[in-house]
């Protein structure tokens, strides 16, 4: 049985589409309107999750990918959240939390098939980011590698779901791969790599909970 897409699905998807473009461009001209727009990308995003939320089957894939969004969230705005705090630490436990969320989900309920052998380039990416980065992260370095783990976890494991999941993936990779270098080599990273993070982090994150949205969806049409 296959299952239409409701126009409510699609309407879904406008405002965290829209709001993720100005908020890319708003940062390529330096507009105050940068930060504001930020905060409202995972929130945008859970829109499609909440409104597929009634099909959604086992419910515990509900609450791993609100709760990816949410520690995502965090993530974004933790030195706005927190302005007395370490910001890059927090990020980088937030966002943990949230790749963890997002493997959990990918091992048990959106997988479609076996670990392709190719995301063992996932395993060469973090020696390699740690070979460049690693002698610049200071008091860090067991952080980031940590860190490092989780994302390129959650990028191979989303290799194992559907395609659309797999890019999404490896744009959130992209993403944290380019912010990386600007945190810990910033002379070496020419301004535009500063849209550039975001960009390929709202593709990631979109992409991501589209293909897993199609996924359930088709799996509750059988």
């Amino acid at each position: 049985m296959r299952r239409s897409i409701r126009p409510l699905d699609v309407i879904a998807w406008i405002p965290y589409v829209a709001l993720s473009a100005i908020h890319v461009v708003a940062l390529a001209v330096d507009s105050p309107l940068a930060a504001p727009t930020k905060l409202t990308l995972m929130p945008l995003l859970a829109l499609p999750i909440l409104l597929a939320a009634s099909r959604l089957r086992p419910r515990a894939v509900l609450s791993l990918l609100l709760g990816a969004l949410l520690f995502s969230w965090l993530g974004d705005g933790a030195g706005t959240f927190f302005p007395g705090g370490p910001e890059l630490p927090l990020m980088l436990l937030f966002f943990g939390i949230a790749h963890i969320g997002y493997i959990a989900l990918f091992l048990r309920h959106a997988r479609i098939r076996p670990l392709p052998w190719w995301t063992l380039v996932y395993a060469a990416w973090w020696v390699g980011m740690l070979v460049v980065l690693g002698p610049h992260t200071g008091s860090l370095f067991f952080a980031v590698a940590a860190y490092g783990i989780v994302l390129a976890g959650t990028a191979a494991t989303a290799a194992r779901c559907h395609p659309i999941v797999a890019v999404g993936g490896a744009f959130f990779l992209m993403s944290d791969s380019i912010l990386a270098f600007r945190l810990f080599l910033p002379d070496a990273m020419p301004a535009w790599t500063g849209p550039a993070v975001m960009l390929t982090y709202t593709i990631g994150q979109g992409l991501i909970i589209w293909g897993v949205l199609r996924t359930l969806a088709k799996e509750g049409a059988r």
